[in-house]
């Protein structure tokens, strides 16, 4: 059993305990609690459900806000700009209904997991976190606070309190695929997110991003350059751009060179979901 048990309704008294001594942080608890080996948390328990200022979306005149404590229905749920549109996908593929109704954005960062849905989409959006304690404020860019597999920048008294979409990185729109070895409910093989502008015609914004085929998701900054300045054409993206970004394993799921020509297939169906939607409109 637990030896004490927080359940605090601010954030004040929730840094003030982690100042304290070592806590485990407890947000929806779906993927901490199936990482745990025993009936019951081990430890002293920080549970930071009881925060609402920590949940919900907002936006300034710089930037889109998205709470620590956010829920991936809330996110379903939202209005935001058609560059969130990916994100909206990959909300739907974490876990069953009832796992979105409790998993939140900062627990899904935190678990730090090479499969994590929503980090490619958010890597499309330029997303940073922002990391709370009694010592301050700070930011960090999304691609720097994941370091590896279940390794993350975060110091023992801080709380992921937000993630941050800067307006420049929410135009355009988005898409993301997964693959997987079924339908639902199923750690992916592969995911691809992408995030595209095209202006007269052509693309002046790409950003494409890759899961689940390394030690954490990556961007894919040369077959981005490659989209940009020419109309949009998923065939521009070969097999060797991915392959060169990527780094994967072998595991129960895949073997690496499968999880690599499937990203670049991917990438190129991500792609082609812009393509067709630009012919249905016309």
């Amino acid at each position: 059993m637990a030896n004490r048990y927080f359940r605090p309704d601010n954030l004040n008294d929730a840094l003030a305990a982690l100042a304290e001594g070592d806590l485990v942080r407890a947000a929806g608890c779906t993927d901490l609690l199936a990482a745990t080996e025993r009936k019951s948390l081990p430890g002293d328990v920080l549970d930071l459900t009881g925060i609402t200022a920590l949940r919900g979306i907002s936006q300034t005149d710089n930037q889109m806000r998205i709470g620590g404590g956010t829920t991936w229905t809330d996110i379903i749920r939202a209005d935001l700009p058609a560059a969130f549109d990916g994100l909206k996908l990959a909300a739907r593929e974490v876990g069953s209904v009832q796992i979105q109704n409790r998993g939140t954005i900062a627990g899904n960062l935190c678990n730090a997991s090479p499969a994590a849905d929503g980090v490619p989409p958010l890597l499309t959006l330029d997303a940073v976190v922002e990391l709370s304690s009694l010592r301050g404020v700070r930011q960090l860019p999304l691609a720097e606070f994941i370091t590896g597999p279940r390794q993350i920048a975060l110091e023992p008294d801080e709380v992921l309190t937000a993630v941050l979409v800067p307006v420049a990185a929410t135009g355009g729109s988005s898409h993301f695929l997964k693959l997987g070895a079924r339908k639902y409910l199923v750690i992916s093989i592969a995911m691809t997110a992408a995030r595209i502008v095209v202006e007269d015609g052509v693309v002046s914004e790409a950003a494409l991003a890759v899961g689940s085929c390394g030690p954490v998701a990556t961007r894919l900054p040369e077959a981005e350059t490659v989209l940009i300045g020419a109309p949009l054409d998923p065939t521009r993206i070969t097999d060797a751009i991915v392959k060169g970004a990527l780094s994967p394993i072998d595991d129960v799921r895949a073997d690496a060179e499968y999880r690599q020509t499937s990203a670049a297939e991917l990438v190129r169906r991500t792609l082609a979901h812009f393509v067709e939607s630009a012919e249905v409109a016309a």
